[in-house]
């Protein structure tokens, strides 16, 4: 289940537009009117939470770290 951004469409150029969150499934149809109310709404594009996967591949904590290795090279931009 994904929790989505909705506001409502106002009737006027200068109406108010309330914003609501609702958990839905992923293969649910986007609402087209609030849920309690009635009133038009659109779904909300949004910066998620997440992770993003580099490809990059790290040794498992337990293991020994080579010498020189990243995690142990120090800062990686010069400090002020």
């Amino acid at each position: 289940m994904a929790t989505y951004v909705y506001e409502t469409v106002p009737s006027g150029p200068r109406g108010p537009e309330r914003r609501f969150e609702v958990v839905q499934s992923m293969r649910e149809q986007p609402l087209t009117r609030h849920p309690d109310t009635g009133e038009p709404v659109r779904r909300v594009i949004t910066g998620g939470y997440g992770f993003i996967r580099t490809g990059e591949k790290t040794a498992p904590p337990s293991a020994p770290c080579a010498p020189g290795c990243a995690c142990h090279s120090g800062p990686k931009f010069p400090q002020p």
